[in-house]
Parts: structure tokens; sequence; C-alpha cells
């Protein structure tokens, strides 16, 4: 199994990568997400992330991640499959693990100063809709106030060529978002999701790291939702961020 950790995250945590499980197929192997592949194998599959960390699988929480703004403070934890729609969480419970799937979108990780953390799925839609802003504010609703970040592998700007319809909808919130843009081919651009992430955290003052894999680039490690579309396979696992309280 393989995951890669931030030194600037004090919590234990990993960003796990797509090695070390029990799915085969399209799926292989360390597919965490219950959407897709059978449940029994990602079930053994999340387990093993769980116990990576040092946690019981049944502390491993999730969401039904929809590409939003909300976020859930976890005050019980629930059962496999039970998560609300949302798309990060906080919580100063200990003894919990909080998941995020990803496979291009960006896995946050979050960790207060006082023994708080979340986790956020930020692709571009929640990004722009402000989740990372409001994971920030429910982390100081707990009580933190000293917060570090640290943004996980994720589809990286070489690889990530979108058209006008993002393009025009990031800069219509603010138009210095420009810096995150380089020409691609004809009427299409390079987005810096990560950098994007990054900026949108320092503006509450969070001076957040990135680690640096890119998962469509890196297939070995990776799986890759545009990696899938753009080969047309009939589909693709996820990838499991985690960090436990």
């Amino acid at each position: 199994m393989t995951e890669f950790i931030s030194s600037s995250l004090p919590a234990r945590h990993g960003f796990f990568t797509r090695h070390g499980g029990v799915s085969a197929g399209y799926y292989a192997s360390l597919n965490c997400s219950f959407s897709s592949d059978d449940r029994h194998n990602v079930r053994q599959n999340r387990a093993r992330a769980a116990s990576a960390l040092g946690a019981r699988p049944e502390a491993l929480l999730g969401l039904k991640q929809v590409h939003g703004p909300k976020v859930i403070t976890v005050t019980a934890p629930w059962d496999e499959g039970a998560g609300p729609e949302a798309d990060a969480f906080v919580t100063t419970l200990p003894g919990l693990a909080l998941g995020i799937i990803t496979a291009d979108c960006a896995p946050v990780l979050f960790a207060g100063d006082n023994g708080a953390i979340g986790a956020a799925h930020a692709g571009w839609r929640g990004a722009l809709a402000g989740v990372l802003e409001e994971t920030i504010r429910a982390l100081r609703a707990l009580g933190a106030e000293a917060i570090q970040a640290t943004i996980g592998p994720c589809i990286h700007q070489k690889s990530y060529e979108v058209g006008h319809d993002l393009h025009d909808q990031i800069l219509s919130e603010s138009d210095r978002s420009i810096e995150f843009f380089t020409p691609g081919d004809p009427g299409h651009f390079h987005f810096d999701l990560p950098g994007y992430c990054m900026s949108r955290l320092a503006r509450l003052g969070i001076a957040a790291s990135i680690l640096p894999h890119d998962t469509y680039a890196e297939e070995t490690l990776f799986f890759s939702y545009r990696r899938k579309t753009l080969r047309q396979a009939p589909a693709t696992g996820h990838q499991i961020s985690v960090i436990c309280s």
C-alpha cells in the first residue's frame, strides 16, 4: 500500500494511491468508492486504508459527494453508506477518520491547532461554490484558530484542458483568476486546479501546501476520471484521502 503524507499536517493522515487493495480490472486495486465495484471489495479496501493509519475500519466516515459547498460538522459517527450529501466535513470527536474520494478533483485535508480536523472534496465546481471557505468557517466554529491545509493528488494544469464554459464561470466570480489559466488548443485553456484552491484558502489567511502529484499523468499511481473519459473506458476506480482525529 502506498500513501503520501504532508509534513505540514500534524494529524495522522494519508493521501492514498490506487495500490494495495483487492479490487480487479478497471478498479485495480485500492478502489475506495462505493458508487462502483463490488461492495465487499470496497469495504476491504477502505478497511486497509483505515488500518494503515491506525484507525478502526468502522471509524472511517464518508460522504455522498455532490460537487457543492455544504460542510457537515460530525457530532456522531454514522453507518457505512449513510453519510449525508455534502463535500466536506469537520470534527473534534476523537477516534474518527474522515475520508474523501477523488479521481482528479482535489482532496484537501485540514488540521486545527485545537485538534479539530477537516476534509474537503474540491473539484472546480465545489471550489467555485466556496466549499473550502465553508470548511474553514466550520473549523473556526469548532474553536480552531491556526489551521493548516494540504491539497493532495489531483489533476494538474498541464493535464487539465478545459473549454470556455469552465473558464468563463471561474472568471465571472473574479477576473483575477485569469492567472490560473494558460492557453491550450484553439478555444481551450489549461486550468490550474490546485493553484486555484490554494489561492482561495490564502484569501482567508490559510497557507496551504500542494503535493506535486498529477492524477491524470501518473497512471501507475492514481485513478483518473478524465483519463477514463478520454479513453472511453467503461469504468474507473477512485482513491481515498483520510485524516484522523
